[in-house]
C-alpha cells in the first residue's frame, strides 16, 4: 500500500479492502449522543448515525483548493480493484467497528447506537472522485441490494459514468460559473475537464435520480457572478441547490487564508440572489454548515428520503 494511504489513516481514515475507505463522520458520533444531526438529516430525512461516509476510491482529478483532504498527495490506481459486494461487506463491517466504540458511553441511547451498527445510508462521497472506480453502477446497486440508500458525490467530470448510474440522490459540483474560475479552484489534470462538466449537466436535465447542485463559495475566488452560475444550473434544472461556504478545514488550511471562507449571511445573500435568477424557492437553512437549501419544489414532505 502506498505511502499516500499511510497519510490518510494517519488523518482517521480507515482503509476497507485494497482501495476503498470509511471514516465516521462528527454527526455520526453527536447523533449516537443527541447532540444533533447532519444539515442532510434536516434537509433530506437522513439519520446521520445509520449513515456510512465511505468511498470506493481515495483518488482524484482534481485538486481543488477548498477541499480538506491532502489532494498534493496522489493515489496510485490498484493493480487489481475489488468487487461491489466486496467494497460494501467491508465497508459494513468498518463501519460497525468504528460504531461499536460508542456503546459503552454513559451520554449514548442504547437504542440509537444499536441502530448504528445497521447502516441503512451510504453518502459515497468521503473523498476522492467516486466516478474513477470502474464499477460505481454495479456499486450502488450493491448497496440498494441491502435496502441502503445511496448519495453519490461527484465532481460532473466523468460524464457516461454519472449517465449509468442511478443512486438514491446525485450531487455534482460546480465550483465556479465560469472555465478560468474553475480552473483557478479545481486545478483540474487537464483543462478539457470544463467540457465535461458542461456536459455532464446535460446528461443531469434528463436523469432519473433525484439531483442536487452544490455550490463551494470561496470569497475573492467564486463567491460572484450568481447570473452565470444560474446559467448552468437551468442546463440541469436539479431538484435542489445546495449553496454552502467553503470551511477552513483540514489541508486547504494550507492553500486558503480563514478570511476565504464566507459568513452565513453571505451565502445566504447569495443563495437569495440565485434562487430569484433561477426560479427556485429558498426552502432551509443551516447556519452552524453555512448552507442553504435552494427547490425546484416548496412542498417540504417531498424532500425526505
Amino acid at each position: 500500500m502506498s505511502s499516500s494511504y499511510d497519510l490518510f489513516k494517519k488523518q482517521g481514515y480507515h482503509i476497507a479492502g485494497a482501495h476503498s475507505a470509511v471514516k465516521t463522520c462528527l454527526w455520526s458520533g453527536r447523533s449516537v449522543k443527541a447532540q444533533g444531526s447532519c444539515y442532510k438529516s434536516k434537509f433530506y430525512g437522513i439519520r446521520s448515525h445509520r449513515c456510512i461516509q465511505m468511498t470506493p476510491y481515495l483518488g482524484c482529478n482534481q485538486k481543488c483548493l477548498h477541499c480538506w483532504r491532502p489532494v498534493e498527495h496522489p493515489v496510485l490506481e490498484p493493480e487489481q480493484w475489488d468487487t461491489p459486494d466486496e467494497i460494501v461487506n467491508n465497508c459494513i463491517e468498518v463501519q460497525r467497528k468504528l460504531m461499536s466504540g460508542y456503546g459503552g458511553l454513559d451520554s449514548v441511547d442504547k437504542m440509537t447506537w444499536k441502530e448504528s451498527c445497521e447502516p441503512k445510508h451510504a453518502a459515497i462521497s468521503l473523498a476522492g472522485e467516486p466516478t474513477l472506480y470502474p464499477y460505481l453502477k454495479e456499486l450502488v446497486e450493491e448497496y440498494h441490494k441491502k435496502k441502503i440508500t445511496t448519495f453519490v458525490v461527484t465532481n460532473g467530470t466523468n460524464p457516461d459514468v454519472i449517465e449509468a448510474i442511478s443512486p438514491t440522490q446525485l450531487y455534482m459540483s460546480l465550483n465556479g460559473p465560469d472555465k478560468d474560475t474553475y480552473l483557478k479552484c479545481c486545478r483540474p489534470n487537464n483543462n478539457d475537464q470544463w467540457d465535461q462538466i458542461l456536459h455532464s449537466l446535460k446528461i443531469l436535465h434528463d436523469h432519473t435520480s433525484r439531483i442536487v447542485i452544490r455550490l463551494t463559495l470561496i470569497k475573492g475566488l467564486n463567491l460572484k457572478n450568481p447570473e452565470e452560475y444560474a446559467r448552468l444550473i437551468d442546463i440541469a434544472k436539479p431538484d435542489f441547490v445546495e449553496v454552502k461556504a467553503y470551511m477552513h478545514l483540514g489541508y486547504s488550511r494550507k492553500r486558503l487564508d480563514r478570511s476565504s471562507m464566507p459568513e452565513h449571511n453571505e451565502v445566504l445573500a447569495f443563495a437569495n440572489q440565485l434562487a430569484t435568477k433561477i426560479g427556485y424557492y429558498c426552502v432551509d437553512q443551516v447556519e452552524v454548515s453555512r448552507v442553504v437549501l435552494l427547490s425546484r419544489s416548496d412542498q417540504p414532505d417531498s424532500f425526505k428520503i
